[in-house]
């Protein structure tokens, strides 16, 4: 197997097949797409989620909180509590620790969001730092909105830009090689993208104008989290290339290194179902949240994008483009 997600057939045949026991507390189970789940508590919902983040990269304890955080923001939910867990590899020190902590606590106060607890440890069983995190968050039963609530003929709104996540990590770690072929200020530029990881902002607009389905593009990019969502609900899409919002810092970084940004991983960016794409995208504007209307649900399980006269079809997601880029 390669660097990244299991591919969505392993992941059927050799881990969803062994979830043979079905609790009638679970509101929305494992599933593909579905990166929370859902327990009945009352006329309230409680929502976990848990995702790591492995490597070296700078701000791992930023990018850790942000990217379970979106994911409780996606299904609707309020992010109230997380579990941290860091394992570091033999010979790290205790600056680390305060350096991953101290992102850690800064956004869980800026958010309001309690440490509930977690575990540290050294091992040799790691060559890099892995830090994971399980958010708690909760939500109004009838007001939980899953990846897999998308229907035929909604609109289909992507908020802020693709690629965002990916774009800052390279500019931060390789920004020397960038420096050959892109000018300081677009390299400075492209590094603070970072400021935008988060999607709770983008996820409150959408929930108060009524979405039926949510889901933050992560790993894989943007392909990646339509095949998601259209797998999840059942359903085709149908989308306009030229429509999804990118800026140009991470055309020009996704240049240097050859790699597709379609397919680089972009927390920051969320995929929206709406029947109401443009009313949607007026809120947002409103709230100071670029996003665009990039295409629609259709019957069916196509997955389909268009390039001027080109269509091509969307398969599974593969390995993410960052980590192609990082290869020797």
């Amino acid at each position: 197997m390669e660097t990244g997600k299991i591919p969505e057939n392993i992941l059927k045949r050799s881990v969803f097949q062994k979830l043979t026991v079905k609790r009638p507390e679970v509101l929305v189970h494992s599933g593909v797409g579905e990166d929370c789940s859902v327990l009945s508590a009352g006329d309230e919902a409680i929502v976990l989620s848990t995702d790591p983040i492995t490597g070296a990269a700078k701000d791992i304890g930023k990018l850790a909180f942000h990217v379970t955080a979106n994911d409780i923001a996606s299904s609707g939910a309020e992010l109230i509590g997380i579990l941290l867990t860091i394992i570091f590899p033999l010979g790290s020190s205790e600056e680390e620790l305060r350096q991953i902590m101290g992102e850690v606590a800064g956004l869980a106060e800026r958010y309001q969001v309690e440490i509930l607890g977690g575990h540290t440890e050294v091992s040799g069983a790691v060559n890099q730092t892995l830090v994971s995190v399980t958010g708690v968050g909760r939500a109004k039963r009838d007001k939980v909105i899953r990846t897999g609530g998308l229907r035929a003929g909604q609109d289909l709104v992507v908020t802020k830009w693709i690629g965002l996540e990916g774009t800052s990590i390279l500019a931060k770690e390789y920004g020397e090689k960038l420096a050959e072929k892109l000018p300081p200020d677009m390299i400075l530029r492209a590094g603070e993208f970072d400021q935008y990881l988060s999607v709770i902002p983008d996820a409150k607009v959408a929930v108060a104008s009524g979405v039926s389905a949510m889901h933050d593009v992560t790993e894989g990019g943007i392909f990646g989290a339509l095949w998601e969502m259209a797998a999840a609900s059942g359903v085709g899409v149908e989308v306009d290339l030229k429509r999804i919002p990118i800026r140009q810092e991470t055309i020009e970084v996704c240049e240097v290194f050859d790699i597709n940004p379609y397919m680089l991983i972009s927390s920051g960016s969320m995929l929206i179902g709406t029947d109401r794409g443009g009313r949607l995208v007026e809120e947002l504007d409103r709230a100071g949240i670029h996003a665009a209307v990039v295409g629609r649900a259709t019957e069916g399980n196509d997955r389909i994008v268009i390039n001027g006269g080109e269509r091509r079809f969307l398969g599974p997601p593969k390995m993410d483009e960052l980590f192609r880029a990082k290869m020797p």
